[in-house]
């Protein structure tokens, strides 16, 4: 598609920082073939700074879970419901939702319904709990931008249209990571044993967890006196609800804290506790042995688990990619400091278990570095040619 007059128009809705990542990528590519192109819809800070002029605050949909939506949920219907009527009147050329089905589909499938081109990025995970979504898809949108090489399978034996693009972290990140370089930039002792503790990137999660991931540190810390441990916050409001866990349980704790750089972080780890999430494929993605825990409210669980809703047997993208446990995964009441710090020091201690995440994270490394957000707007810019194509 060639740059014309009349710049081309493109909704955009991330719901998380994740999402936002993702966003920024697309964005960026695009302006370089489209200088004119012009975003708006819901964004986060790094697609804002690429100029999307964002409706709400991402914030506000950065919540996970079925009950824990619950109490959200009218602001969620309402901003849902505003950001449909702005792109119905105001159509779009192009609408993007990323990743956050429960919000992007029902709004992909109206604005489709209209004669709106939709493309979804990051493929809902039919393929691991609540298969049935997979006619939604179908019905909202026009493309599935997916992650994974086996998500496009799933998609198009269900006639999903699908293109498997890779995943910019694997892009972003370097093969060889460097360890040394990472402690230099954040001031850690090279020789020192450091624990990368990231307690999640959502409100809820980090006051869910947080608690627990710095008691499971002082025990490791009792175990190892010359431990260090470093958390980085994804933004202020995550910080101050961290720093105010973290004064009134373990204020002499030798923690660093850093704003945003995960990727540094986890670099110069020796091991990361984890929340579930993508920090879980990054840290595979930078070879770095994990635990991983998360606990959701505790009849968002019982409903998965009563109407057999999860169809993976793993959680976390680490090992779901790996197809194997390579690392810990502990859930709901097992998340206790000494189930925690017990299984921090039993990764610290096996060598074996790390040469195996190096060893898988090369693997995922490579399968998934295809340069994706340029995959991402190239097959949208087909998909805008090839519609043109049939309308005229």
């Amino acid at each position: 598609m060639s740059a014309d007059d009349r710049a081309l128009r493109v909704g955009i809705v991330a719901n998380e920082v994740s999402g936002d990542m993702l966003g920024a990528g697309l964005m960026r590519e695009l302006k370089s073939r489209l200088p004119n192109v012009q975003f708006e819809g819901i964004a986060g800070p790094r697609m804002q700074e690429l100029g999307c002029t964002t409706l709400f605050p991402m914030e506000k949909l950065s919540v996970m879970g079925l009950v824990e939506v619950l109490s959200h949920l009218p602001e969620v219907l309402s901003i849902r419901r505003s950001v449909r009527n702005h792109f119905l009147s105001n159509p779009p050329d192009l609408f993007i939702g990323i990743d956050g089905p429960d919000f992007n589909l029902s709004l992909e499938r109206d604005l489709k319904q209209a004669g709106i081109t939709t493309v979804h990025y990051v493929c809902p995970s039919v393929w691991a709990w609540r298969a049935g979504r997979v006619n939604k898809i179908r019905a909202s949108v026009d493309m599935v931008l997916s992650l994974f090489p086996f998500e496009r399978e799933f998609l198009e034996k269900h006639q999903v249209p699908a293109t498997h693009v890779g995943h910019p972290l694997a892009d972003e990140i370097p093969l060889d990571p460097d360890q040394p370089g990472a402690r230099e930039r954040l001031g850690l002792d090279l020789n020192s044993r450091v624990i990368a503790i990231l307690p999640g990137s959502r409100s809820s999660e980090v006051s869910s967890l947080s608690e627990d991931f710095i008691r499971a540190a002082m025990q490791c810390q009792q175990r190892f006196p010359q431990m260090r441990f470093v958390v980085p916050l994804v933004n202020q409001r995550i910080r101050e609800l961290f720093e105010q866990t973290l004064q009134q349980v373990a204020p002499e704790l030798p923690i660093t804290l850093v704003d945003g750089n995960a990727r540094d972080v986890l670099q110069a780890a020796d091991v990361v506790l984890t929340a579930s999430g993508t920090a879980t494929l990054e840290a595979l993605l930078l070879k770095r042995p994990m635990v991983i825990a998360y606990r959701l409210h505790w009849l968002t669980h019982w409903i998965f688990t009563y109407f057999n809703l999860i169809k993976s047997p793993f959680i976390s993208l680490a090992n779901m990619l790996a197809g194997e446990e390579i690392a810990p995964e502990i859930l709901q009441d097992a998340v206790q400091p000494q189930v925690l710090a017990d299984a921090l020091i039993r990764v610290l201690e096996k060598e074996e278990k790390t040469g195996l995440v190096q060893e898988v994270g090369n693997k995922v490394h490579r399968e998934l570095r295809l340069n994706a957000s340029s995959r991402a707007a190239d097959a949208v810019l087909d998909l805008l040619r090839s519609k043109q194509v049939h309308s005229n």
